[in-house]
């Protein structure tokens, strides 16, 4: 499987540079907390490390195409065809597969891989320092500061929302209390 992902690496990382989408920042934190969630839930971590390494692996490609709404979907077909060329079990391929479809959490975990990665996804606009760069992203594509902080706000709902491991609940409440109090502070 150490193959796996270092190519699963590589071909996120290419698609990164290629089209500069996720953030790498995004990128490597997903990746960092998905181990951290595997190895403290006892889930598979070489599922969820390629999970997360390829659950946005489409994310840059569709929005060059304006079609940003859509990169689940082409990611779920990149993570066929990049699996397809390696001798894994169609039970692992799957699950990989899955943890790239539910990472948004729009439809029902299979595998507690699945939901790890879903829940790694979300500290990216959850923590202070990636929701910081996050806003600070939205700005460098051309949002006024007050549209960066209304769709920055939308996403931490967003991401809240699809929260489900209490170990993440626990650990993000405060920072997402501290985030909505400083947005509500900004209107005031």
């Amino acid at each position: 499987m150490k193959e796996i992902i270092l190519a699963a690496d590589k071909l996120a990382r290419e698609e990164i540079r290629t089209y500069g989408k996720p953030m790498e920042l995004f990128y490597d934190f997903s990746n960092e907390t998905g181990l951290f969630l595997a190895k403290t839930l006892g889930a598979d971590t070489e599922i969820v490390e390629i999970g997360t390494r390829l659950m946005d692996v489409a994310l840059g490609r569709a929005s060059s195409q304006e079609n940003i709404e859509n990169h689940k979907a082409m990611g779920v077909e990149m993570t066929k065809e990049f699996l397809s060329s390696f001798d894994i079990s169609q039970e692992v391929k799957n699950k990989i597969v899955h943890c790239v479809e539910a990472h948004h959490g729009d439809i029902p975990w299979e595998c507690i891989e699945a939901e790890i990665c879903a829940n790694a996804d979300c500290y990216r606009f959850i923590s202070p320092i990636p929701f910081i760069s996050f806003i600070h992203s939205l700005g460098k594509r051309g949002l006024s500061f007050e549209e960066s902080l209304e769709f920055a706000k939308t996403k931490l709902e967003e991401k809240w929302n699809i929260l489900s491991l209490e170990i993440c609940k626990q650990e993000l409440e405060p920072h997402y209390k501290a985030i909505k109090k400083m947005l509500a502070e900004r209107r005031e």
